[in-house]
């Protein structure tokens, strides 16, 4: 049972507008930051103590505007914040720019967001950005991607002597949605996209080397729900809702794409490996279709062994979270329907069964 502390949330109000998400990350010591939408910015809950389950007060990250928001960490377990800003000028007009913060340790404080503009000068196509993916590279080179308004694929990366290099654009066709980025532990960066006639997906051939062409392929993958975990040495498996009703479908490029079952609604998909009663498996999360929070485990690169789902009954405004603890439990969290974040640990004993829920 997840211990209760007897602090509330109530000085930091929800969110309305635009954001919407959850995302937990877990520092060097272990100890686990969640962080959600807020009014002016984003609230951020630390555990006090590594895996004791007792959490800080909330905490306002003053930013306003943000429509979408990255959230990912380097091999020091800084956490990285990429996020799409809207701005309302005196004059009328909105502006739209990338904006970048890091945050070194748990429950410290965030550096100041920095601007990194937008790769469209004029307001019009400016205003058409998508949404920012960022990765980190073990080398500690952050980079970001974004669908820009004509549908090809922009860049921003950061250089060695942490000075951010100019906008440039990959040659690309018709990106449609978000996109899903990762950075193996060899240092190769895979980036994934969907299109109107399928998906494009580009593979560095080696660390710091040129990202290439999208190579496309006619894969029926649900706009917006892409997410993608390391499986194997230097090999990710890419994640997805089958728009034909097939549930979830896991990919890895040279295969074909294998479904797992689930009835996910709207929204990208958790993923996370740990070990459950000493095996390798890979746990998934979605919102379902009636709105609930449900969790899958199976074996690791091992699909076509099944996933086993469970209903956690409990409804979720986003797609769950998912994240190890100091101890390798799981935890899962969601953003209840009072706009306020749950979560649930893993208990001791065989399998994957969760604690009951804890409001923050």
């Amino acid at each position: 049972m997840v211990g209760r502390t007897a602090h509330t949330a109530a000085r930091v109000a929800p969110v309305v507008g635009a954001l919407s998400g959850i995302w937990l990350t877990r520092g060097r010591d272990g100890s686990l930051t969640l962080y959600t939408p807020a009014e002016g910015g984003l609230r951020r809950w630390t555990e006090t103590r590594p895996g004791a389950g007792d959490w800080s007060r909330p905490v306002l990250i003053p930013i306003a505007g943000l429509t979408h928001l990255s959230v990912t960490q380097d091999t020091n377990a800084y956490v990285h914040f990429v996020g799409r800003r809207e701005q309302q000028k005196a004059d009328g007009r909105t502006v739209v720019d990338v904006v970048y913060a890091i945050q070194y340790q748990p429950g410290r404080p965030v550096s100041g967001w920095r601007s990194l503009g937008n790769p469209h000068k004029d307001a019009e196509p400016a205003g058409l950005l998508g949404e920012p993916e960022a990765v980190v590279t073990p080398s500690g080179m952050v980079h970001v991607f974004v669908r820009s308004a004509g549908g090809g694929l922009a860049l921003r990366r950061e250089q060695s002597d942490g000075k951010w290099r100019p906008w440039s654009e990959r040659r690309a066709d018709g990106i449609a949605s978000t996109l899903a980025a990762i950075a193996l532990a060899s240092g190769r960066i895979e980036l994934f996209a969907t299109t109107a006639n399928g998906i494009l997906h580009w593979s560095q051939q080696e660390p710091g080397g040129a990202l290439g062409e999208g190579h496309p392929a006619r894969l029926a993958v649900a706009q917006g729900t892409l997410a993608v975990l390391e499986t194997g040495a230097d090999r990710p498996t890419f994640y997805w809702t089958d728009p034909g009703g097939r549930g979830v479908v896991a990919y890895r490029a040279g295969a074909w794409p294998t479904p797992l079952g689930g009835m996910p609604g709207d929204g990208p998909h958790a993923a996370l490996r740990v070990l459950v009663d000493g095996y390798d498996c890979t746990v998934l999360a979605h919102r379902g279709a009636d709105g609930s929070a449900v969790i899958g485990v199976g074996v690791t690169e091992g699909e076509g062994n099944g996933v086993w789902w469970s209903d956690t009954g409990v409804r979720t405004l986003a797609p769950p979270a998912l994240a190890p603890d100091a101890f390798g439990r799981v935890l899962m969290a969601v953003v209840g329907e009072d706009g306020m974040p749950r979560v649930a640990l893993q208990t001791d004993g065989p399998g994957l069964t969760l604690s009951e829920w804890r409001t923050l």
